[in-house]
């Protein structure tokens, strides 16, 4: 019998990738092109969906010929899994197909004034979507082009105008514009879907002039949207859409009540299951209430609560690319560990604001405690520091709302392979970090959902015995030496607020 395989694009912030993996669980081949990050003004970015198409198709044809180098033919591709980077919003044509505009990126911040039009409560809304009103979301990008773009406003007006998040987009292009869908976990980053209903709220729309009819069905995150109707993978079903974190929480298995799981990316992102079936969690601490997944259209919901960072990997970046203290990333693993601590430097990266559990769109980075002593280490060692800080800044408020505590912490994203930086986030959380074997969560995940609805795998029981430990990090400093550094860092943030 002919192993079979299940394949998966990764539409991210800075690169489109398509991965093949076993039925094992194992990563076979894969392909992966960056895009082009358009920056028409400070705090401003945006994407062309239009790159970002051509590349997720070329990305699926260049994997396809690696697969079939090493004797895999296509007819053993049974599903393909989408995975994108969530609430960036595209308007396009249904007639013609093309974008009326460039794809607003999730961490613009054009929006500031748009949300305040919504009203001084940012959490108005919460109780219908989970969400407070911020330039984060969807639904306040898609208003912002209503209002800037005249050739959506008339467009909309016409008919022809559709929105949707990433997966949406692609969905329609690889099904050869029969398919304008999206699945819970996207449509739970727009502002506009009711959290219980898992439909498009008509307050919701109604509060931002939105027309119902320019929006996608909301489908389950598993199941048959349609087939592939360009690249080399012609005829393969498309049978699973989660957005990217949401992702990782399904490639991690974290498939229990109280199960978290981070991922280190451009952002940051700590996701923690509340439980299959047992409906929303509210937050009382500055987090959002957000769909987990559906593995099924009759099978039950899980809710999640997540607390998201915008500059993790980004702050390693910019130390690479502005101010130029490291040529590559891995570099900054051995010269924060030429230095035993931070030499008492704090750094909050609040480039574009800080997101939960503050919300504070006011504050911007910060570097304190600069002395003689201070070298370029320190401030390294430092931005590794602040990344940890705020993820024990959100798991604190998790902990708060679900009045529970998180045990163990599985991680993932390009900054677990720094082995100095994840024993720094088990001694500043006082908790051991799990790092597994496949470190692609994301990307696996959405391959988890198609394979369960074209039955490659049976259950999530079966997934949950596919993910395997690479490696586990404890705590190594004293409880009082992390609440001293805390309490430090605290103060560093303070000194962040205010600034626009």
């Amino acid at each position: 019998m002919q192993d079979v395989y299940v394949g998966a694009v990764d539409q991210g912030t800075t690169s489109t990738r398509f991965m093949l993996f076993n039925k094992q669980g194992e990563p076979v081949a894969f392909h992966q092109v960056e895009h082009k990050q358009i920056y028409p003004q400070p705090g401003w970015v945006e994407h062309d969906p239009l790159e970002i198409i051509h590349n997720t198709i070329l990305c699926i044809d260049e994997t396809v010929k690696k697969c079939e180098a090493k004797g895999i033919q296509k007819s053993q591709i049974k599903a393909i899994g989408i995975t994108n980077q969530r609430e960036t919003t595209v308007v396009w044509d249904r007639f013609t197909g093309k974008p009326l505009f460039n794809a607003i990126v999730w961490l613009d911040t054009r929006t500031k004034e748009t949300c305040e039009k919504l009203g001084k409560n940012r959490d108005q809304y919460r109780d219908l979507c989970g969400l407070p009103v911020s330039t984060y979301f969807s639904g306040v990008k898609l208003r912002w082009i209503m209002d800037n773009v005249p050739d959506v406003k008339a467009a909309l007006e016409e008919g022809r105008a559709i929105f949707g998040t990433i997966d949406t987009w692609l969905v329609w292009n690889l099904t050869g514009r029969q398919a304008h869908v999206t699945d819970i976990t996207n449509a739970g980053r727009t502002l506009l879907m009711n959290i219980e209903k898992l439909q498009w709220e008509p307050k919701l729309l109604q509060a931002l002039g939105i027309p119902k009819q320019c929006l996608p069905e909301i489908r389950s995150s598993s199941e048959r949207y349609g087939v592939l109707a360009c690249s080399l993978l012609q005829g393969v079903p498309i049978s699973g859409i989660l957005g990217d974190q949401q992702a990782a929480l399904v490639g991690q298995t974290c498939f229990r009540k109280g199960d978290a799981k981070n991922t280190y990316g451009t952002g940051c992102f700590l996701i923690v299951n509340t439980g299959e079936g047992e409906g929303p969690v509210p937050s009382k601490h500055g987090l959002l209430t957000t769909p987990g997944y559906q593995l099924g259209p009759d099978k039950p919901v899980a809710y999640a609560l997540e607390g998201s960072i915008p500059i993790a990997g980004a702050a390693v970046q910019w130390l690479r690319d502005n101010l130029q203290i490291i040529k590559t990333a891995p570099e900054i693993e051995e010269l924060a560990n030429s230095v035993k601590d931070n030499g008492d430097v704090f750094f909050v990266p609040a480039f574009s604001g800080l997101f939960a559990p503050h919300w504070r769109e006011d504050a911007r980075g910060v570097i304190v405690g600069l002395t003689q002593y201070t070298t370029k280490a320190h401030i390294a060692r430092a931005v590794l520091e602040a990344v940890s800080f705020q993820v024990c800044d959100i798991i604190g408020s998790v902990e708060a709302d679900s009045k529970a505590s998180i045990k163990v912490l599985k991680v993932d994203g390009g900054m677990t392979a720094n082995n100095t930086f994840l024993q720094l986030q088990s001694d500043l959380l006082q908790s051991p970090i799990v790092r597994p074997q496949v470190t692609e969560t994301t990307v696996i995940g959405a391959a988890f959902a198609a394979g369960l609805a074209e039955k490659v795998w049976s259950s999530q029981e079966e997934l949950v015995k596919l993910w395997k430990v690479d490696r586990e990090f404890s705590p190594q400093i004293s409880i009082d030496e992390s609440s001293r550094r805390w309490k430090r860092w605290k103060q560093a943030l303070e000194r962040s607020f205010g600034w626009v």
